[in-house]
């Protein structure tokens, strides 16, 4: 009976069976963060059918991620590999646990940095502002980001863990790792960390820097490891309040599109639609598919619309 799935698993290379082992423990930490922001809510009344759930999932989480995956993969991270070999063979003999220890602190400080220039930068701001667009932030919120911001940071991410000759089973492990810690720092999930909050980074201080609060739009940078912000002076943890708002302070497309287009060129997508008859119809298209939708998931059409 278990036959032809013990053929199967044998059949896949190291990764390909690491993958079976993450790809369910991903799936499982989804469930736990759902139960939790259910039962201990940060934000109380944000819906699960909230705005932009669709575009988020659909768009980001699923058609992006697996394209970019390809693109990142096979025709930049591929032609590196081919091209320097191993010459850079630094971790090989490191044990897998050092391996992804490593990779994931020397990562994250990377992160801590580019992510404070982004906020610095008006033009690196245009390819991070979609993923604070979001006026409600949850577990899925964190999947919203644009398409270069994601080639950037995900190829200075993986490329390195090729290159020094890392075990490849590091990647999916560090995926893995990442996907969580990702979903959890946005997970609308009410988290009193202690003294803990000085070296992890949890909902506590990052749901902070998605606020749409003068005082955090520059601090609050660390996605793993909280010290980065108080080593360096960017952390903004309020004990006696909670964020009243969350978002930009400026109207931005709720279209995935829509969302990548306003990095390149500023519009009014109400003024747009006026205007354009193009843009008429592609709305239009839009607005009959979510039409559909909402005739069997009324409240799923409407939170996404």
């Amino acid at each position: 009976m278990l036959e032809p799935i013990s053929a199967f698993y044998h059949s896949l290379n190291a990764v390909g069976r690491t993958t079976l082992i993450t790809t369910p423990i991903l799936l499982l930490a989804v469930v736990v963060l759902l139960v939790l922001e259910r039962k201990f809510p940060y934000r109380k009344g944000l819906p699960f059918f909230r705005e932009g759930l669709f575009v988020d999932l659909f768009w980001y989480t699923l058609v992006q991620s697996y394209f970019l995956q390809i693109l990142i993969f096979g025709f930049i991270i591929a032609p590196l590999a081919a091209h320097f070999g191993t010459r850079f063979n630094l971790v090989s003999s490191w044990p897998v646990v050092a391996q992804v220890g490593f990779f994931v602190i020397t990562h994250d400080f990377y992160i801590y940095w580019f992510h404070r220039f982004q906020h610095n930068s008006a033009f690196f701001w245009r390819t991070h502002e979609a993923h604070h667009s979001g006026k409600h932030v949850d577990w899925l919120a964190g999947s919203r980001s644009h398409i270069v911001e994601i080639i950037i940071n995900q190829t200075i991410e993986f490329a390195p863990i090729i290159l020094l000759g890392a075990n490849p089973i590091v990647v999916p492990i560090k995926a893995l790792i990442d996907a969580i810690w990702g979903m959890y720092i946005h997970a609308n999930i009410d988290v009193k960390s202690g003294k803990l909050q000085y070296v992890i980074n949890g909902p506590e201080m990052h749901l902070w820097h998605h606020a749409d609060h003068e005082e955090v739009y520059y601090a609050n940078f660390s996605t793993k490891f909280a010290f980065w912000d108080w080593i360096f002076g960017t952390a903004f943890l309020p004990k006696d309040r909670k964020p009243e708002r969350w978002g930009l302070p400026y109207a931005f497309p709720k279209d995935y599109f829509g969302q990548h287009a306003f990095s390149v060129v500023r519009f009014d997508e109400a003024a747009l639609a006026e205007r354009s008859a193009v843009f008429r119809t592609y709305h239009g298209v839009r607005w009959r598919v979510l039409g559909w939708v909402g005739e069997r998931l009324p409240s799923l059409a409407r939170a996404s619309a």
